[in-house]
């Protein structure tokens, strides 16, 4: 008789593939036990990170999608991508001066004046459209390091300076704009392309996700390679691999929905990328340290040498430069430039950005990545009121309830900070 085969036998290729299987499940439970235990502590640390912000915009659009299904429609989130980085930019200046505990109340009118430059320039004067975008942007920049130097100099507070600026500047772009009121700027042009100009390709926007995944990996693990050459505590690689897994899948995912509708937005790619750019100015150089000692404390930072006058110069120029680049997004928004430009609540909304996102208004804590999920809450519930019809008085009332709750979150953070000694 012939043998009969054994049903018991186990395959060797399908027994290794089973347990590679096992080891990636167990790596993946040992990561997510590892960030639930460290967000317990930093809980009970008042290290609250992004979860607020995160806990809000999820609520804000759980909210609205049922009271509107178009509201996290490919067409509706492609759209909010593009509304939030004129205002998101701003945003970003924000954070830096607030890192110094600091408030900068010139950067709306900063933005209308850079705004009024480059019309006056381009459609009146019939300078270059690249080179009236340049001097308009160093017109943020001229007008930041003018504030950044009296403040550092007078060490009157930035509050006290910039309130002076936002007349000024305010004054100036009326001056510029002279009687004709509104500029209107070619609708075919540089400007009006950073807003309106789509990469229609699919594989941009699935290439730029796998470039961010990539990076986001890379930078991880060069920094874990780095504190382990050191003796230093760092992250085991299997946490690294499900943080990269969940970048990967928040950065495909939106490459997805983006791709539905008309592709990857320019003006939403050269935002994150300056807010990327800028985080790694802050997290990795000297200069980025500087600005969260200051920001900890001035006087120790005055006896640790630091340059005091340069951090708050550049730091002011920074949020200038970003004023600028943001009011020039806004006029390429509605392809025009009046004297309401930089009014109304564009500050008001810059600030609470950066707040409601996570920065804390005493200084010292706080990312560019707190502006980009603040503007979210903020566009999201102006985007959601626009599509369920709700008035706008009811926005502000949204808008200043989640910010005091910020605030409040902030100041009950820093209390338990300090009774842990962490502040």
């Amino acid at each position: 008789m012939r043998d009969m085969p054994d049903e018991t036998r186990t395959d060797p290729a399908a027994a290794t593939a089973k347990a590679r299987q096992g080891r990636a499940g167990r790596a993946v439970t040992r990561a997510v036990a590892d960030w639930i235990a460290l967000r317990r502590r930093g809980l009970r640390a008042g290290e609250l990170g992004y979860l607020p912000v995160t806990l809000v915009l999820a609520a804000v659009w759980i909210i609205f999608q049922c009271l509107n299904s178009a509201f996290l429609s490919p067409r509706n989130l492609s759209n909010l991508g593009v509304d939030i980085v004129g205002t998101g930019l701003i945003a970003v200046g924000v954070v830096f001066v607030l890192l110094l505990g600091e408030l900068d109340l010139s950067v709306g009118s900063i933005s209308g004046l850079a705004a009024a430059v480059f019309a006056v320039l381009n459609v009146n004067n019939g300078v270059p459209e690249w080179l009236a975008l340049i001097a308009a942007v160093l017109t943020g920049t001229v007008a930041g390091t003018v504030q950044g130097y009296s403040v550092a100099r007078t060490r009157v507070p930035a509050f006290v300076v910039t309130l002076a600026g936002l007349l000024t500047w305010n004054g100036l772009m009326l001056a510029i704009l002279g009687t004709s009121g509104t500029v209107n700027l070619d609708e075919n042009g540089l400007i009006a392309h950073l807003t309106s100009y789509y990469f229609t390709n699919a594989g941009v926007a699935y290439g730029v996700a796998a470039l961010a995944t990539a990076l986001v990996f890379l930078a991880s693990y060069l920094n874990r390679r780095r504190r382990r050459a050191v003796g230093m505590p760092h992250r085991p690689l299997h946490t690294i691999g499900v943080r990269t897994g969940a970048v990967a899948v928040i950065a495909f995912g939106s490459a997805y929905l983006l791709n539905q509708f008309q592709g990857l937005p320019l003006a939403l790619l050269i935002f994150l990328a300056v807010v990327a750019g800028l985080d790694i100015v802050l997290r990795r150089t000297s200069y980025g340290r500087q600005v969260y000692a200051l920001g900890s404390s001035v006087e120790a930072a005055r006896r640790a040498s630091l340059s005091v006058t340069g951090v708050q110069t550049a730091v002011l120029a920074v949020s200038g430069t970003l004023a600028a680049a943001g009011g020039l997004f806004l006029a390429s928004r509605i392809t025009s430039v009046s004297q309401n430009s930089g009014s109304g609540v564009l500050l008001l909304n810059a600030v609470a950005a950066a707040v409601i996102g996570g920065t804390s208004l005493f200084g010292g804590r706080g990312t560019t990545w707190c502006a980009v999920l603040g503007i979210l809450v903020i566009q999201s519930i102006a985007s959601g009121m626009a599509l369920t019809d709700t008035p706008t008085a009811a926005q502000l009332v949204i808008t200043g309830g989640v910010l005091f709750a910020a605030v409040v979150i902030d100041s009950l953070s820093r209390h338990t900070q300090q009774a842990h000694g962490r502040a």
